[in-house]
């Protein structure tokens, strides 16, 4: 059993913060901001999209401040920049801390979180395209819940990099070992348990769902978050990494295409 208390003053210490953000968002939504001819919320919801942590301040922030009369729960990036109002973005929204002067101190963690961040893109990609084939309405929550399923583990290396590296180190030591052991091991409790901590304390349901949960209404919305997770991250290990096979039997299932089809159709550079 985890450490109850420990995920408490996490969720607790996580809420106090100001989460980071990519130096890049941070970049190209300065720019954006500039350009007043160009400043959409279809463009700068681009710009948000693409970085999970910018997501979660987005959502996390209309949530808490939505009226009662506003009661629509699994919403879009750029539904909610509607809804909220460009000019209350930039001044209640955006963030003042970046994840690359975050990790000064200990730079050895700014590949590591780049990578999670570069995979849950990827993510994202291949479950709003796979949601679109099985025309599920709610393709952009399902992108969404790809995009953040890897909150947890940024936010892990963003605020406790000593940590994470310990637990890389033992990982890399012994290949056998569940991740989700290593995590309790030394944060006292897995990440999946602080990323629906997080969800139920920061009312966002988008968070839960990227969570995988065998008692999920929709199997078919779940299954297609993990199936485009596992891809993302077993293609990182390079296209010849033999749980590849796996996810390509799985998602032909899903899809209903030949397996043999699935490697042309989802394969990037």
């Amino acid at each position: 059993m985890y450490n109850e208390e420990k995920l408490q003053q996490w969720v607790a210490y996580l809420s106090r913060s100001d989460l980071p953000v990519m130096k890049q968002t941070a970049r190209d939504m300065a720019v954006l901001h500039a350009n007043e001819r160009r400043l959409t919320t279809h463009a700068l919801s681009e710009i948000i999209s693409r970085d999970p942590l910018m997501v979660i301040k987005l959502l996390r922030y209309f949530h808490q401040h939505k009226s009662g009369a506003q009661t629509v729960e699994m919403i879009q990036v750029e539904q909610t920049l509607r809804m909220l109002g460009i000019e209350s973005f930039f001044e209640h929204v955006i963030s003042q801390s970046l994840i690359e002067d975050r990790l000064k101190s200990e730079p050895a963690a700014i590949p590591p979180v780049l990578r999670v961040i570069h995979r849950s893109q990827f993510a994202a990609e291949y479950a709003y395209d796979w949601a679109v084939r099985l025309h599920d309405l709610h393709f952009e929550a399902v992108r969404t819940a790809a995009l953040l399923h890897g909150a947890a583990e940024i936010l892990a290396w963003c605020f406790a990099p000593k940590s994470m590296l310990n637990i890389h180190e033992i990982q890399q030591r012994d290949r056998t070992l569940r991740s989700h052991e290593v995590q309790q091991q030394v944060l006292g409790f897995p990440l999946s348990a602080l990323q629906l901590a997080l969800a139920a304390e920061w009312s966002l349901p988008e968070l839960k769902m990227s969570v995988a949960d065998e008692a999920s209404e929709n199997q078919t919305r779940m299954l297609n978050v993990v199936l485009a997770v596992n891809l993302a991250r077993h293609s990182a290990n390079g296209w010849d990494d033999a749980a590849l096979t796996d996810d390509y039997r799985q998602i032909s299932r899903l899809l209903r295409i030949p397996p043999e089809h699935i490697p042309c159709m989802f394969k990037r550079s």
